[in-house]
Formats: C-alpha cells, sequence, structure tokens
C-alpha cells in the first residue's frame, strides 16, 4: 500500500508541463521530506555486476594512445545522494556523479562525509578513485569541465535516471550516452521497471528491455509508440552509426527489494 501510495504521490508531483520536469525534481530534494527512491545503499545488483563482471568491464585502469595509464571514469546521471559514485570509486574508478539539484548535491558531499569510511578500496594494488559530485543538466554540456579531456567517460551506470525521464526524453538519452560513453567504454544499465504496464504513467516510467534495444540502436531518433505504450519493435530501419550494442543481458540474484523478480542488468558498447 506505501509503495502505490508514494506513486501517486510522486506521479501527481510531475503532472503537467514536461518542460519543468527538472525542475520538479529539484523542489522535490529542497523540501527533502518526500525522497521515496532513496534506498540507503547502492544496488546490489551493481556490486555483483563490478565484481563478478569483470571479463567483461575490464580493470579499473586504460592507457591512452601513447601509453600513458590512467584511471577509468565513471559517471553516474541523477546519481541521488551518492552511494553508486563512492562504490564506483571503491573499485577504482574516478566516479563522477551529477545532479540536477544543487540541494542533491550537498546531500551527497554530507553523504561522503558520514559514510564514506563504508566504501574502502577492494583492492589494495589498485586503491580506491577519487569522488566528484557536480550539479548539471545531463543533456547540456557546463558540467563536463569536470572531466579531463574531451569529457567521455569509460563507465555509464544508469538505474533509476532513465525511468525518472518521460518518455518524450528517450531519444535524446539514447544520443547523450552515445556522445559521453568513450570507445569501448560501458553502459550499465538496471532496467527497472521492467513489468510496469506503460499507460500507468510515471515516474518511475516503463522500461521493459525492449526500450532499451530499441532506443540505443538508435540514438536521437524518435520511435514509434503503439496504443498500449510499448516501443514498435523492428521498424525503425537499420541501426544508426552511432548505436549501442547489448553485450549481455540478465536477471541479477540481488537487487534492491522494489526490483526482485523484474530488473534485469544489461551492459552495453559503442
Amino acid at each position: 500500500m506505501a509503495l502505490r501510495e508514494d506513486r501517486a504521490r510522486l506521479m501527481a508531483h510531475f503532472a503537467g508541463d514536461n518542460s519543468k520536469h527538472q525542475n520538479k525534481w529539484s523542489d522535490l530534494w529542497d523540501k527533502g521530506d518526500f525522497l521515496p527512491w532513496d534506498r540507503g545503499m547502492p544496488n546490489p545488483a551493481l556490486v555483483d555486476t563490478l565484481t563478478d563482471q569483470w571479463n567483461l568491464l575490464g580493470t579499473c585502469f586504460v592507457e591512452d594512445d601513447i601509453g600513458n595509464k590512467r584511471r577509468k571514469r565513471a559517471l553516474v546521471p541523477g546519481c541521488g545522494k551518492g552511494y553508486d559514485v563512492l562504490l564506483l570509486a571503491s573499485f577504482g574508478y574516478d566516479a563522477f556523479g551529477l545532479e540536477v539539484s544543487e540541494t542533491a548535491v550537498k546531500r551527497c558531499y554530507e553523504e561522503q562525509v558520514a559514510n564514506g569510511h563504508k566504501y574502502s578500496a577492494r583492492d589494495q594494488t589498485s586503491g580506491a578513485g577519487a569522488v566528484k559530485f557536480m550539479h548539471g543538466d545531463f543533456f547540456g554540456t557546463d558540467w563536463m569541465i569536470n572531466i579531463e579531456g574531451d569529457g567521455k567517460v569509460d563507465l555509464i551506470y544508469d538505474y533509476t535516471f532513465l525511468s525518472a525521464l518521460p518518455p518524450s526524453f528517450r531519444p535524446d538519452w539514447a544520443l547523450r550516452m552515445a556522445q559521453l560513453l568513450a570507445l569501448k567504454g560501458n553502459l550499465i544499465c538496471i532496467e527497472f521497471p521492467s513489468a510496469k504496464d506503460p499507460l500507468i504513467g510515471g515516474p518511475p516510467f516503463a522500461l521493459p528491455p525492449q526500450v532499451y534495444i530499441e532506443h540505443l540502436a538508435h540514438p536521437g531518433k524518435e520511435l514509434p509508440y503503439d496504443a498500449s505504450g510499448h516501443v514498435k519493435e523492428g521498424v525503425s530501419g537499420p541501426n544508426s552509426p552511432v548505436a549501442l550494442t547489448r553485450v549481455a543481458h540478465w536477471q541479477p540474484e540481488r537487487t534492491h527489494e522494489i526490483g526482485k523478480g523484474q530488473d534485469w542488468v544489461s551492459i552495453w558498447r559503442c
């Protein structure tokens, strides 16, 4: 019952003009008394992915064109209070969390001060990476000045970021992922909520696996949806030259309670 009431309250808060969508997230963070997405910890599915899928993800280091080694950079858009950012740093990545709310960024740094000691380096030889929380619009570029080089990153993690966006944002979401992900980089998605009826609306908006498959194959392109709210499969033409390819897909043994039995994990590459 509590879950149903929370979702109804969240949907009511976001009803109306989509152009004010990001401001409405900031309003919730500023009030601070209704943050139903906050689980107080990283998703166990991400912990297990980083631990068990090293053969796909590689080490936390990468070499540039002239042989200089650096830490891989990881980005978490819509990072909440930053739990996943702190986790990625513990696995050796230089981790960046991005939030549209200045208040959320403050909560991230407070979480790091209060509980950062819980995220010690997973491998003492590799050590832990740096942590930085940033205020900015994922679809803008101002925040990219915080990331060295061309602003591209080696890993992007999306759990509840896409599901927080209205479906009309999906073409731009896919294009932005393609733009930000470095060659041979990995996009990790925890697909949630995958079993929700799309006609119910959101946030969180329904995200069956087909949404990722179709939009990441055609970044930036408006795609057709049927009357039941499902993206139409296989009718949008050949894949884009900047398409992302799914290299792994599975249902995790562990995830947050709310996603048990319906969450999927996918890994994508340019």
